[in-house]
């Protein structure tokens, strides 16, 4: 066996032992979980494959295994800080979602201008280039990117202006911009009431989050209940539409650290 299919194959092995993996841990302390959408572009690409570490803020009514810890609160865990990636419920539907925590219990949130502001201070943006992407079908979905250069034949670059956005208490990531005076660039002001979160949704034009109210499809304030855990790292990364096209996979983004 050459090198080339050395390599292969140990990535199948990787890929193997995490379904492995998956599968023991995840009533207990995973959950896996599978990036169908560009909400957190470039931070999570669509075809992400990551772990959620469910001990990171103790075991809720929705993730208590064996009937071991309350009915109501954890036995074990902190609050999410500001910039952690986290893996939630709706608290309309249900459905699985991740976001960015930037707002917390008592914060006051507004966006002005597409500029994000914590307590009527603006968190700096420093631009930082363009995210650039292949227009093209991406995920199980087969959905084609929005880009900000629009409009883009498939094949050809799909553009995002891009910046990199720090929170008060140090935590920096970039977020992407594809239309000026998008639908979440300018709202009121939000106040996060005791034992909620804000989040929101680094692709700021491309994300149905706490800016928007349920009844348009957002997932409004966010009960410390419904938090499942926090995402650390991409495990593996896949461009196609089903995880077994290995020939698909993004090596750069194995065991990738998020920030």
């Amino acid at each position: 066996m050459d090198e080339k299919q050395d390599g292969l194959w140990e990535n199948i092995k990787t890929i193997i032992y995490a379904l492995l993996i998956a599968g023991l841990f995840r009533t207990l302390f995973f959950q896996p979980f599978w990036i169908p959408s560009g909400s957190m572009k470039e931070t999570l690409l669509i075809g992400d494959f990551l772990f959620v570490n469910k001990m990171a803020y103790g075991y809720s009514r929705f993730s208590c295994p064996f009937a071991i810890c309350p009915i109501n609160g954890r036995i074990f865990g902190s609050e999410p800080e500001r910039g952690d990636i986290v893996v939630f419920r709706h608290p309309g539907t249900g459905a699985d979602y991740i976001k960015r925590v930037v707002g917390m219990p008592g914060d006051r949130v507004q966006m002005r201008d597409g500029i994000l502001y914590l307590n009527d201070e603006a968190a700096p943006q420093e631009p930082a280039g363009d995210f650039v992407e292949v227009f093209a079908r991406q995920g199980s979905a087969g959905q084609f990117p929005r880009c900000e250069n629009a409009p883009v034949g498939e094949g050809g670059e799909c553009r995002k202006s891009r910046a990199i956005e720090t929170l008060p208490n140090g935590v920096s990531y970039p977020v992407l911009n594809i239309v000026d005076n998008g639908a979440g660039d300018n709202t009121p002001v939000f106040t996060v009431p005791e034992g909620h979160f804000f989040f929101i949704g680094d692709n700021r034009d491309n994300s149905l989050d706490s800016r928007m109210p349920r009844q348009v499809g957002g997932v409004g304030m966010v009960p410390f209940d419904h938090l499942i855990g926090r995402a650390r790292h991409v495990v593996f990364s896949a461009e196609g539409r089903s995880l077994f096209f290995f020939w698909t996979w993004r090596g750069d983004r194995f065991f990738q650290r998020l920030q």
